[in-house]
């Protein structure tokens, strides 16, 4: 049986005006901040979204700072950055229409001038620390990506290459030195990812740079589809956020709910699909 791929339009409707309130918080605060309301928005609503552009000139406004710009320390040759910031505004920003944005621009060259030598990102200020993060490297991937093929310009694609083959060489969620996974946690999907890395999040930003014709996609492409239930559904397996009105942090600005399940099936399904593993 094949997953059905949609949430039903009210909910989706719901989901959005909730997503398209203004919590006046840092853009980047837990979540409710505009960073990821922009992250989520850029998924579900339509580009030129009022909601999603508004979220976007508060997240561009903080992180094309060029005081920020400069912030970044450098030790041992690498410059350690959350580059997992840039690379998720870079891909919702692209994906709402504002890929000609000059501090989209600006973010992409910085992005591409600290890439890593294995090809990904990491901000572990340790000076020992030589290889690159998971969790910082696939929203760059994905946002060079998408900034490539909205026109920009090849130094952007050439990077986004490299960041997928760090991904293929640990065949997406794997430690290159002893071929185990590299933490059990990458087995496990949630929906939203946000930040965080996990196998169905690696195939995702495969899908939408190189795709998945490699054969290191195997291995993560058999755990998903031994993940898929018997009515054809994925369910997450854990979550990083809080309901709305939940104290402490990680709070969201809308409760995900069963729609947590079916935006996790969807991407399941989109990325079987495009691996000729579904027809």
């Amino acid at each position: 049986m094949v997953a059905q791929e949609v949430v039903g339009a009210p909910a989706r409707a719901e989901i959005v005006a909730a997503l398209s309130h203004d919590h006046g918080c840092h853009p980047y605060s837990k979540w409710r901040g505009a960073h990821w309301r922009l992250a989520s928005l850029a998924e579900l609503a339509p580009p030129g979204h009022p909601a999603a552009l508004a979220a976007a000139e508060a997240t561009l406004g903080w992180l094309a700072s060029p005081r920020r710009l400069r912030s970044f320390a450098s030790l041992e040759g690498r410059v350690r950055r959350c580059a997992s910031q840039d690379g998720l505004a870079v891909y919702s920003c692209c994906r709402i229409g504002l890929a000609g944005d000059e501090r989209i621009r600006t973010l992409a060259e910085s992005l591409v001038a600290t890439q890593w030598p294995d090809g990904g990102w990491n901000c572990d200020r340790r000076p020992e620390a030589s290889h690159s993060s998971f969790h910082e490297s696939w929203a760059p991937i994905m946002g060079l990506a998408e900034y490539a093929r909205a026109g920009g310009d090849g130094g952007a694609r050439e990077a986004a290459d490299r960041g997928a083959e760090f991904l293929l060489r640990h065949r997406v969620y794997r430690s290159d030195r002893t071929g185990e996974p590299a933490n059990p946690a990458l087995l496990r999907l949630r929906y939203p990812p946000y930040w965080h890395y996990d196998l169905l999040a690696g195939l995702v930003t495969l899908e939408r740079s190189v795709g998945l014709g490699d054969a290191r996609t195997a291995d993560a492409l058999d755990v998903l589809e031994a993940k898929r239930r018997a009515d054809g559904t994925w369910r997450t397996e854990g979550r990083w956020w809080k309901r709305p009105g939940s104290k402490g942090s990680g709070v969201e600005a809308v409760d995900w709910g069963e729609a947590a399940d079916e935006l996790l099936t969807e991407r399941a399904v989109r990325v079987l699909r495009a691996a000729g593993r579904l027809s």
